[in-house]
């Protein structure tokens, strides 16, 4: 199976990071924001957040320019942010298992490989994705398409994600989500966006596996 694993607010806490990065970043353009806003929006592409944020007016003034300022002030605190509690664990057993692993972004290049090998994840994961492998970001399916088709070999896929945008994504994709709370999205929430389950945390998810689809070694029971 395709294990399809979101990374901001899912295997990393870097959700509260960039609530303030987009803060700051519209703050310098002259748009104060209140960060509660912000925060629920976090999860849904950069390119839509925007317009999503404060208007279309904004973001045909000083999208790009917003955008630019979100990624330098995310930068100077991204050493802040640190993997979610048994994220690497749960990478590790979803490879015991036999399954594909698939670290799906849509953040910089560059972004995405410091998470890699925040979480010593490089030589586990199959692949990742990062935002030059998608036109369209979530809530549409390109990135969760993106990231199957990157897993080859496999017919069966599942997300694990933190916001109502990847189950979104996901379901538009056709794959079911299980969907964790770290990202600060209720269960009622995610159970609402189509969510097939909620965890607490990947710690949980981790410990609650067996309980998935994902439990099962590749090939299904009784391959012995």
């Amino acid at each position: 199976m395709r294990a399809i694993l979101d990374i901001d607010g899912t295997l990393v806490d870097s959700n509260y990071q960039h609530a303030i990065s987009w803060f700051r970043a519209a703050r310098d353009h002259g748009y104060v924001v209140p960060i509660w806003r912000i925060h629920r929006a976090i999860g849904l592409g950069g390119d839509l957040l925007v317009s999503h944020l404060i208007d279309d007016a904004a973001e045909e003034r000083s999208g790009e320019a917003i955008r630019k300022s979100e990624g330098e002030h995310y930068f100077g605190m991204i050493d802040e942010v640190q993997p979610l509690e048994g994220s690497r664990d749960l990478v590790l057993e979803l490879k015991r298992l036999g399954h594909s692993v698939v670290a799906a972004s849509s953040a910089k290049p560059e972004e995405v490989e410091h998470y890699v090998t925040l979480l010593g994840a490089a030589e586990l994961v199959d692949s990742f994705t990062s935002a030059g492998d998608v036109e369209n970001a979530k809530p549409a399916p390109d990135l969760v398409q993106v990231a199957m088709e990157k897993a080859e070999g496999e017919e069966d896929a599942i997300l694990i994600g933190d916001s109502t945008w990847d189950v979104r994504a996901a379901t538009s994709a056709g794959i079911p989500t299980l969907a964790v709370l770290t990202g600060g999205y209720s269960e009622a929430e995610l159970l609402e966006a189509g969510a097939q389950a909620v965890f607490g945390s990947v710690r949980e998810l981790l410990d609650r596996l067996g309980e998935t689809p994902l439990g099962a070694p590749a090939g299904g029971a009784g391959d012995d």
